[in-house]
């Protein structure tokens, strides 16, 4: 299948070319040419499919153009070997846990396929070294860091935004070493996206050394997020739900994650509607009340990943429909909730339904119940495991939780950055010294 640039204005390529690339020449995002439509078979036999079995399916209709067969159901078994609970929170509301993989984030999900397929692309290429770049708000830099972690071929430079990332998001791409390389940048998440965007459009940069993104940019990351919208959907199917009446709730920063939601639609996906749930950073919430898309300077909330003042992925929403905004407001609804209404909504969550979320989950949970209606039934995103963010969280609900070990071990390693300004000369001289 080929892959084109929202904007139009470059050529079509391979799906190995826009995942090496990951941004097009004219500042484009990669859209597939086309989206399959699953067949009716696939649909029926849904509910009782393991999420492996399914995604091997999805895989095979976006990918199996492109990648031997074999290899592309090995490398999609791989990436899925943890586990996706839906959990029930409420009659009709329920969790998504996304946060059971390596790095206890939904990221996890596409940082480990891309690696896989960036490896496959990479077999019959042993003197190739790609560096990948990626901008990261808290969870993007450590799925991806891990996932890549001596992935030979490949070195990653992680920015992230000074002190804007909770220690324990930080530990998780700062103590690793290898092929792993973290950039402490003085500025913001937006900061750090605009240096990697800026650098795929350096033509003395790209000429010295191949460069690609690993951010929800890249198709290989955010594409194969649609496989656990497929599970969580079988499963409350599975519950006894309506299958006509379901609504998913994503906590949206960057739009990725919805994005991923609202192609597996496309693909014959019965989800009903969507609801984009954001923290203080409201610039999609005010484009569907207003049709004007105005980004604005991020804000720093306690949703971190979710502090995006200028999302990239808006302009595949648009160009999915065709920048309609009334063909966008009929599938997709938003919320805005400050600081104090996400703590309050954890708080209660924990006290009333014994039920621990996340800072960014509670936003979605919260969005769920304001705006589900009664013959509906919600799933909600819980994008990471709420120990990532423990002083905030215990902060609120005022009581100690508990760090699984996978975090903890993070916790022990030594602390290994470059720091850095927000500025791009600096950022380009760092990255051609890296090469010698």
């Amino acid at each position: 299948m080929k892959y084109r640039s929202t904007t139009g204005k470059s050529q079509e390529v391979s799906l190995e070319e826009a995942v090496v690339k990951g941004l097009a020449p004219d500042n484009g995002l990669y859209m597939p040419l086309s989206f399959p439509e699953l067949p009716k078979a696939f649909f029926d036999k849904l509910p009782e499919m393991s999420l492996p079995d399914m995604a091997v399916e999805i895989a095979q209709a976006l990918f199996g153009e492109d990648v031997d067969k074999s290899a592309l159901n090995e490398l999609t078994r791989e990436t899925l070997n943890f586990s996706i609970p839906l959990v029930k929170v409420d009659e009709n509301k329920y969790s998504l846990e996304l946060f059971h993989g390596p790095t206890l984030a939904f990221k996890d999900v596409g940082a480990r396929f891309m690696a896989r397929l960036l490896g496959y692309f990479n077999r019959d290429n042993k003197d190739r070294l790609v560096n990948v770049l990626v901008a990261t708000s808290g969870d993007t830099g450590s799925a991806v860091a891990n996932g890549f972690l001596d992935v030979q071929g490949v070195r990653v430079f992680v920015l992230y935004p000074k002190g804007k990332v909770s220690k324990i998001q930080e530990a998780q791409f700062t103590t690793l070493g290898s092929n792993i390389e973290a950039l402490e940048i003085d500025g913001t998440f937006d900061d750090c996206q605009a240096l990697v965007k800026k650098a795929f459009l350096d033509e003395e940069l790209n000429q010295k050394m191949m460069l690609t993104s690993a951010n929800s940019i890249n198709v290989a990351r955010f594409l194969p997020q649609m496989f656990y919208y497929f599970y969580a959907y079988a499963q409350t199917v599975k519950a006894g739900a309506n299958p006509d009446n379901i609504v998913v709730c994503v906590p949206s920063g960057n739009f990725g994650n919805i994005t991923a939601g609202l192609i597996a639609k496309k693909m014959g996906l019965p989800i009903k509607r969507f609801i984009a749930a954001n923290n203080a950073n409201d610039i999609f919430f005010n484009y569907l009340r207003s049709g004007e898309y105005v980004p604005k300077s991020s804000v720093q909330t306690i949703a971190n990943a979710m502090d995006v003042g200028n999302p990239s992925n808006f302009a595949r929403i648009l160009d999915l429909y065709e920048s309609s905004h009334k063909s966008i407001t009929e599938e997709i609804s938003g919320t805005t909730y400050s600081d104090k209404e996400i703590a309050d909504t954890l708080r209660k969550t924990y006290k009333d339904k014994g039920y621990l979320l996340d800072p960014h989950g509670a936003v979605a949970y919260r969005a769920l119940e304001e705006n589900l209606r009664p013959e509906e039934t919600g799933i909600f995103l819980e994008t990471a495991h709420p120990a990532k963010f423990k002083e905030t969280v215990e902060g609120i609900i005022e009581k100690e939780i508990e760090i699984p070990s996978k975090l903890q071990k993070f916790l022990e390693g030594e602390k290994q950055t470059t720091p850095l300004l927000a500025d791009f000369n600096e950022f380009k001289n760092f990255l051609i010294k890296s090469i010698n």
